[in-house]
Protein backbone atom coordinates (compact mmCIF):
# COMPACT_ATOMS: atom_id res chain seq x y z
CA UNK A 1 0.00 0.00 0.00
CA UNK A 2 1.29 3.43 -0.86
CA UNK A 3 1.72 6.38 1.21
CA UNK A 4 -0.44 9.48 0.26
CA UNK A 5 0.35 13.42 0.99
CA UNK A 6 -2.22 15.93 -0.25
CA UNK A 7 -1.46 19.11 -0.11
CA UNK A 8 -3.46 22.30 -0.46
CA UNK A 9 -5.25 25.40 1.02
CA UNK A 10 -7.73 24.77 3.67
CA UNK A 11 -10.97 25.11 1.50
CA UNK A 12 -12.67 22.36 -1.13
CA UNK A 13 -11.31 24.32 -4.77
CA UNK A 14 -9.27 21.94 -6.52
CA UNK A 15 -8.18 19.76 -4.24
CA UNK A 16 -12.24 18.21 -3.01
CA UNK A 17 -12.49 16.12 -5.92
CA UNK A 18 -9.07 13.83 -4.75
CA UNK A 19 -10.66 14.21 -0.84
CA UNK A 20 -14.12 12.51 -2.13
CA UNK A 21 -12.04 10.02 -3.98
CA UNK A 22 -9.90 9.50 -0.68
CA UNK A 23 -13.12 8.85 1.16
CA UNK A 24 -15.21 6.88 -0.67
CA UNK A 25 -12.39 4.37 -1.03
CA UNK A 26 -11.42 4.77 2.36
CA UNK A 27 -7.55 4.84 1.86
CA UNK A 28 -5.57 6.99 4.39
CA UNK A 29 -3.87 9.93 3.32
CA UNK A 30 -2.18 12.54 4.91
CA UNK A 31 -3.94 16.07 4.92
CA UNK A 32 -1.46 18.80 4.54
CA UNK A 33 -3.59 21.72 4.50
CA UNK A 34 -1.67 24.93 4.60
CA UNK A 35 -2.40 28.07 5.31
CA UNK A 36 -2.30 31.15 2.88
CA UNK A 37 0.02 33.24 5.31
CA UNK A 38 2.37 30.06 4.51
CA UNK A 39 1.93 29.78 0.67
CA UNK A 40 4.80 31.53 -0.56
CA UNK A 41 7.61 29.68 1.20
CA UNK A 42 5.81 26.57 0.45
CA UNK A 43 5.42 28.22 -3.30
CA UNK A 44 9.26 28.21 -2.97
CA UNK A 45 9.56 24.31 -3.02
CA UNK A 46 7.34 23.07 -6.26
CA UNK A 47 8.67 22.60 -9.11
CA UNK A 48 5.44 24.48 -10.73
CA UNK A 49 4.53 26.76 -8.45
CA UNK A 50 1.02 25.15 -8.29
CA UNK A 51 -1.22 23.13 -6.02
CA UNK A 52 -2.62 20.84 -5.03
CA UNK A 53 -0.08 18.01 -4.91
CA UNK A 54 -0.28 14.67 -4.28
CA UNK A 55 3.02 12.89 -2.47
CA UNK A 56 2.97 9.00 -3.66
CA UNK A 57 5.62 7.51 -1.46
CA UNK A 58 8.63 9.08 -3.18
CA UNK A 59 6.92 10.66 -6.37
CA UNK A 60 5.30 13.86 -6.60
CA UNK A 61 2.35 14.75 -9.02
CA UNK A 62 1.07 17.98 -9.59
CA UNK A 63 -2.46 18.54 -11.67
CA UNK A 64 -5.58 18.47 -9.94
CA UNK A 65 -7.40 16.51 -12.78
CA UNK A 66 -4.22 14.22 -12.78
CA UNK A 67 -4.68 13.57 -9.32
CA UNK A 68 -8.26 12.48 -9.15
CA UNK A 69 -7.43 10.41 -12.43
CA UNK A 70 -4.85 8.21 -11.21
CA UNK A 71 -6.45 7.88 -7.63
CA UNK A 72 -10.00 6.70 -9.58
CA UNK A 73 -8.02 4.31 -11.22
CA UNK A 74 -6.29 2.88 -8.66
CA UNK A 75 -9.85 2.24 -6.72
CA UNK A 76 -11.74 1.40 -9.73
CA UNK A 77 -13.96 4.60 -10.01
CA UNK A 78 -12.77 5.34 -13.43
CA UNK A 79 -14.79 3.69 -15.81
CA UNK A 80 -15.26 -0.11 -16.18
CA UNK A 81 -13.68 0.03 -20.05
CA UNK A 82 -11.08 2.25 -21.52
CA UNK A 83 -14.46 3.65 -23.78
CA UNK A 84 -16.23 4.69 -19.96
CA UNK A 85 -12.66 6.14 -19.09
CA UNK A 86 -13.14 8.23 -22.17
CA UNK A 87 -16.71 9.29 -21.39
CA UNK A 88 -15.64 10.16 -17.70
CA UNK A 89 -12.78 11.85 -18.57
CA UNK A 90 -14.71 14.37 -21.15
CA UNK A 91 -17.20 14.69 -18.49
CA UNK A 92 -14.77 16.03 -15.67
CA UNK A 93 -12.63 17.90 -18.81
CA UNK A 94 -15.90 19.79 -20.19
CA UNK A 95 -16.81 20.93 -16.78
CA UNK A 96 -13.33 21.71 -16.02
CA UNK A 97 -13.79 24.30 -18.85
CA UNK A 98 -16.36 26.08 -17.80
CA UNK A 99 -15.57 26.31 -14.41
CA UNK A 100 -11.89 27.78 -15.26
CA UNK A 101 -14.35 30.99 -17.63
CA UNK A 102 -15.09 32.47 -13.43
CA UNK A 103 -12.53 35.50 -12.80
CA UNK A 104 -11.16 33.73 -9.96
CA UNK A 105 -7.96 35.37 -9.94
CA UNK A 106 -9.25 38.94 -10.76
CA UNK A 107 -8.76 41.46 -7.94
CA UNK A 108 -10.94 43.87 -9.15
CA UNK A 109 -14.22 43.31 -7.70
CA UNK A 110 -16.24 45.28 -10.17
CA UNK A 111 -14.62 43.62 -13.23
CA UNK A 112 -15.12 39.79 -11.04
CA UNK A 113 -18.76 40.82 -11.14
CA UNK A 114 -19.42 41.32 -14.29
CA UNK A 115 -17.28 38.92 -15.84
CA UNK A 116 -19.37 36.31 -13.17
CA UNK A 117 -22.53 37.42 -14.26
CA UNK A 118 -21.64 36.73 -18.11
CA UNK A 119 -20.66 33.30 -17.38
CA UNK A 120 -23.56 32.65 -15.71
CA UNK A 121 -25.87 34.09 -18.20
CA UNK A 122 -24.01 32.81 -21.38
CA UNK A 123 -21.95 29.50 -20.68
CA UNK A 124 -23.45 27.99 -17.39
CA UNK A 125 -26.44 26.86 -19.25
CA UNK A 126 -24.72 25.54 -21.92
CA UNK A 127 -22.80 23.18 -19.27
CA UNK A 128 -26.23 22.22 -16.97
CA UNK A 129 -28.33 21.59 -20.43
CA UNK A 130 -25.76 18.92 -21.53
CA UNK A 131 -24.83 17.15 -18.10
CA UNK A 132 -28.57 17.25 -17.70
CA UNK A 133 -29.44 15.60 -21.32
CA UNK A 134 -26.13 13.52 -20.76
CA UNK A 135 -26.91 11.89 -17.40
CA UNK A 136 -30.82 11.33 -18.70
CA UNK A 137 -32.55 9.09 -16.25
CA UNK A 138 -30.20 7.28 -14.97
CA UNK A 139 -28.26 7.25 -11.72
CA UNK A 140 -24.60 8.15 -12.59
CA UNK A 141 -23.18 9.89 -15.30
CA UNK A 142 -21.15 6.52 -17.01
CA UNK A 143 -22.20 3.36 -16.98
CA UNK A 144 -24.19 1.70 -14.05
CA UNK A 145 -22.03 2.42 -11.30
CA UNK A 146 -20.18 6.03 -9.54
CA UNK A 147 -17.19 7.27 -11.00
CA UNK A 148 -15.60 10.02 -10.32
CA UNK A 149 -17.48 11.82 -12.50
CA UNK A 150 -20.14 12.18 -10.49
CA UNK A 151 -17.71 13.17 -7.86
CA UNK A 152 -16.34 16.21 -9.73
CA UNK A 153 -19.78 17.11 -10.51
CA UNK A 154 -20.71 17.09 -7.27
CA UNK A 155 -17.62 19.15 -6.11
CA UNK A 156 -18.29 21.87 -8.36
CA UNK A 157 -21.78 22.10 -7.91
CA UNK A 158 -21.29 23.35 -4.49
CA UNK A 159 -19.42 26.10 -5.98
CA UNK A 160 -22.01 26.94 -8.79
CA UNK A 161 -25.05 27.10 -5.90
CA UNK A 162 -22.69 29.36 -3.82
CA UNK A 163 -21.98 31.96 -6.28
CA UNK A 164 -26.12 31.30 -7.78
CA UNK A 165 -28.48 29.75 -5.22
CA UNK A 166 -31.15 28.85 -7.98
CA UNK A 167 -28.93 27.63 -10.47
CA UNK A 168 -29.31 24.38 -10.11
CA UNK A 169 -33.53 24.73 -9.71
CA UNK A 170 -34.64 23.88 -12.77
CA UNK A 171 -32.34 20.70 -13.29
CA UNK A 172 -33.58 18.17 -10.56
CA UNK A 173 -32.18 15.29 -12.49
CA UNK A 174 -28.51 17.11 -11.28
CA UNK A 175 -29.36 18.28 -8.34
CA UNK A 176 -30.31 14.75 -7.48
CA UNK A 177 -27.02 13.50 -8.83
CA UNK A 178 -25.27 15.93 -6.54
CA UNK A 179 -27.06 14.90 -3.48
CA UNK A 180 -26.85 10.92 -4.30
CA UNK A 181 -23.14 11.80 -4.34
CA UNK A 182 -23.34 13.57 -0.84
CA UNK A 183 -25.38 10.67 0.87
CA UNK A 184 -23.05 7.85 0.21
CA UNK A 185 -21.76 7.23 3.57
CA UNK A 186 -17.88 7.84 3.33
CA UNK A 187 -18.37 11.11 1.74
CA UNK A 188 -21.07 11.81 4.08
CA UNK A 189 -18.98 11.51 6.55
CA UNK A 190 -16.01 13.65 5.06
CA UNK A 191 -18.42 16.66 4.31
CA UNK A 192 -19.16 16.73 7.63
CA UNK A 193 -15.93 17.05 9.49
CA UNK A 194 -14.38 19.10 6.57
CA UNK A 195 -13.49 22.45 7.14
CA UNK A 196 -16.17 25.03 6.39
CA UNK A 197 -15.69 27.20 3.74
CA UNK A 198 -16.94 29.30 0.70
CA UNK A 199 -14.65 27.76 -1.56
Amino acid sequence: MSNYQLTYFKIRGRAETARYIFAYSGIKYEENMIEMADWPNIKKSLLFKQIPVLKVDDTVLNQSTAIARYLAKETGIAGKSNLEQAQVDAIVDTINDFMNMFPWTEKDLAVKQKITEDVFANNIPLLLDGLSELLGDRMWFVGDSVTWADFHWAVCSITLTNLSAGILQNYPTLLALKERVESLPKIAAWIEQRPKTPL
